[in-house]
């Protein structure tokens, strides 16, 4: 818990990361909890084709659109988290926050947690159903690289969400709220959320909101910041099977530590902190967040051993006006398929395969507007290699991915890759797994809109456990 002064501003607050994405480790936030003190456990499952795939689901049934494993979560982790006064805040609303905070509700109820707890809901990220009206009052919502408008591919798109900052986390934490639901949010306000509302920090503080957003971008990413894809002499890092998610130990001053759990697997040290650091920051000295610009330069880390690392000396400037938005459109079809071909020539049969298959689409009058081949193998994941491949390769895979704005090409070549297994070179394997399944493509349009469009919109609500 953490530990308060005689004004009752706590001294340091523990803040730790407990989901990088929709699909990370389930035992992590368990960990956490269990692994020694903590005030918030913070849990990020949305990136930016999150979104979307939330969008389909609720789409075919209107009471889904959130983060379902998070409820999971919930019922296991509520009795531990009410009894150890650990607070949740987590963007597992997706495109329905109503209905994850009401599953997360009866959660609590089967947990045992009724009446000694709250749940709020932050709503109103969700832009989808008022694309129109944004439009017409002149939101161009243009593609922030090509500058595009959104005009051109309206009648495509599925889902489009704001990026919200701290304001109502701050609020749903103030109404006392012990877990807080929100969409698309931030990622690095879901931890420097609660520490506005611990430390009273104001909106002018700039260098403390800077710090908070630091350390947000630091634990947001799961086990990123404690070795877990680390780059650093990875082989070493220890018990990766038990990984330690990071925490953050942070003072009023904005002066954080950077470390995790004793006994937990993984690894902090100055290394794994810049990795995670320099992370998906774009222009360093303007690390832009809803609330507070960050001088990523100013930032001076001092490794202090035993999992720790101080992380000081941040700079903040004021926020932009504007709010990024994820936009997320239909951009056609797509379908891929493999065949696995085994020594010897392994390559000269694969390449053989590749180029039945396109014979056959000509013959067919197949078009796509995009082929793309890989020998997985040889030449796929640091792309084409100079000269030939070695001759003695024990077995290459051929991967063919085709796109089309319509759906019947790519359907046709989804049942084109099979008759291969009898009617191609020989020696094939790797296709048990069936025909390649045809799918839509999501394509994601950045775009920035102003904060007045988006936030008298926020709404927040706290439901009784």
């Amino acid at each position: 818990m953490a530990r308060g002064t005689a004004e009752g501003v706590p001294e340091v607050v523990r803040v730790g990361g407990g989901q990088g994405f929709w699909g990370d480790d389930l035992e992590a936030p368990v960990r956490q909890i269990e692994g020694g003190p903590l005030d918030y456990l913070i849990l990020d499952y949305l990136a930016e084709v999150t979104m979307s795939v939330l969008r389909k689901l609720r789409n075919r049934d209107p009471s889904m659109g959130y983060a379902h494993d998070f409820v999971t979560l919930m019922e296991r982790i509520f009795p531990a988290c009410v009894e150890r006064g650990v607070r949740v805040l987590a963007n597992a609303g997706g495109v329905h926050p109503e209905a994850c905070a009401c599953a997360v509700v009866d959660a609590g109820r089967r947990a045992g947690v009724g009446g000694r707890a709250k749940v709020a809901l932050v709503r109103g990220d969700d832009l989808t159903e008022r694309l129109d009206e944004l439009l017409a009052a002149g939101h161009a919502l243009a593609h922030m690289e090509s500058g595009e408008p959104l005009a051109t591919v309206r009648d495509r798109v599925r889902s489009a969400n704001a990026y919200v900052g701290a304001g109502p986390l701050v609020e749903a934490l103030g109404a006392g709220a012990d877990v807080v639901i929100t969409g698309r949010c931030a990622d690095p306000a879901l931890a420097y959320a609660p520490l506005i509302h611990a430390f009273g920090w104001d909106s002018s503080d700039h260098d403390r909101l800077a710090a908070g957003a630091v350390g947000g971008h630091l634990i947001e990413c799961g086990a990123q910041a404690s070795g877990g894809n680390s780059m650093a002499e990875w082989w070493t890092i220890p018990h990766l099977d038990r990984v330690g998610f990071p925490l953050l130990e942070v003072a009023a001053s904005g002066e954080m530590v950077v470390t995790k759990h004793p006994g937990t697997g993984g690894r902090v040290d100055r290394a794994t902190v810049t990795e995670q650091l320099v992370y998906e920051i774009g222009d360093p000295r303007r690390f832009l967040t809803p609330d507070v610009t960050a001088d990523f330069t100013s930032i001076r880390l001092e490794e202090l051993g035993d999992d720790r690392v101080a992380v000081r000396g941040i700079r903040g400037a004021p926020a932009t006006d504007f709010l990024k938005v994820s936009i997320a459109y239909s951009a056609g079809w797509t379908a891929a398929g493999t065949l696995l071909y085994t020594w010897p020539d392994a390559v000269s049969k694969a390449r053989t395969a590749e180029r039945l298959l396109r014979t056959r689409f000509r013959r067919l009058g197949l078009r796509f507007d995009e082929v793309h081949t890989e020998f997985v193998g040889w030449n796929a994941a640091h792309g084409p290699l100079a000269g030939d491949p070695p001759a003695d390769l024990p077995e290459v895979q051929l991967r063919m991915a085709v796109r089309s704005a319509d759906r019947a090409p790519v359907e046709r070549f989804a049942r084109e890759m099979a008759p291969l297994v009898l009617n191609g070179p020989p020696s094939v394997t790797g296709y048990a797994g069936g025909r390649a399944r045809v799918r839509e493509v999501m394509a994601y349009w950045p775009a920035l809109i102003r904060k007045d469009a988006v936030e008298p919109f926020l709404e927040v609500e706290v439901l009784e456990v």
